[in-house]
Formats: C-alpha cells, sequence, structure tokens
C-alpha cells in the first residue's frame, strides 16, 4: 500500500500560466499536478492534489490530512502572510509538512517576507518556481520513509 501525500494549494495559484508569469512561470497548476503525481509515483507515494481560494477549506483539508495523508506539502499562497489558522492546523495535524512557494517571498515585497506557516513546516522552498514542488516531493519521501 502507497503512503498519500496532501499536496494543497491556496488562492489565485488556479491562475497559474495566465497570472504574472513573469513572477509565476508559465507552467499551469495543472502542469505542476502531472509533474508531482510522476515524481511521488518513482517514490511510492500517491497525490491528492487540491486547490481553493478559500482559507477555511485549506484548514479542513490540512485537518482531514491527519488520517489521510502521512504528510503535506502546501503552497498557502497570499494566506502564508496572513493565516493563524493554517499555522495551528498544521502544527495540531502532528504530520510533517512542507512549505513551496514559486517565487522567492524574501526577494518581493516585504509584506511577502514574514510566513506565518513558516514555523509549523518541516521544511522550506522558495524561488524554483513550478520544480519546488518536485524538490518538496523529494523532502517529504525522504522524511517519510526514515519515520
Amino acid at each position: 500500500m502507497t503512503a498519500t501525500v496532501f499536496v494543497l494549494n491556496g488562492p489565485n495559484l488556479n491562475l497559474l500560466g495566465l497570472r504574472e508569469p513573469e513572477v509565476y512561470g508559465a507552467d499551469t497548476l495543472n502542469d505542476i499536478e502531472d509533474r508531482v503525481k510522476e515524481r511521488a509515483k518513482a517514490h511510492g507515494l500517491t497525490v491528492d492534489f487540491r486547490q481553493t481560494n478559500l482559507e477555511g477549506q485549506l484548514v479542513d483539508w490540512v485537518q482531514e490530512a491527519r488520517t489521510k495523508a502521512k504528510g503535506i506539502i502546501i503552497n498557502p499562497a497570499a494566506y502564508t502572510h496572513t493565516s493563524v489558522a493554517l499555522l495551528d492546523a498544521i502544527k495540531a495535524v502532528g504530520i510533517p509538512a512542507i512549505e513551496v512557494h514559486l517565487s522567492n517571498i524574501h526577494a518581493r515585497e516585504e509584506f511577502r517576507h514574514h510566513s506565518y506557516v513558516s514555523p509549523a513546516a518541516r521544511g522550506i522552498i522558495v524561488g524554483f518556481g513550478a520544480y519546488g514542488y518536485e524538490l518538496a516531493i523529494d523532502g517529504l519521501a525522504r522524511i517519510i520513509t526514515k519515520a
């Protein structure tokens, strides 16, 4: 039986490929999903890939992962900088989470430099574009197999 990983994506990521490609790249969220699932398969993992524009939905999915997944990869998008609720949820579920950002949030506007999610994350990947999700799969696979 393969382990499941939740890959959770926050607001406006459904617009990838259209929204500011000079910042976020030309890949669509579907492109990323396809590559993540392929990479996960190589590690013997199954991926449940989701996107929402609603903060409460992300919190619900994080809580659901507690009983249905071995780990979480999360790109909280704008909720990175505002959501104590996501921080609390990730801390509460007790499974490893990797935070991913397409752009380097530390090289952007000042308000993007702070992440409420980072203190609960096992690792953080920023600035590698869509490839960051694949790096997150590799990292999470290593964490899960050592657990």
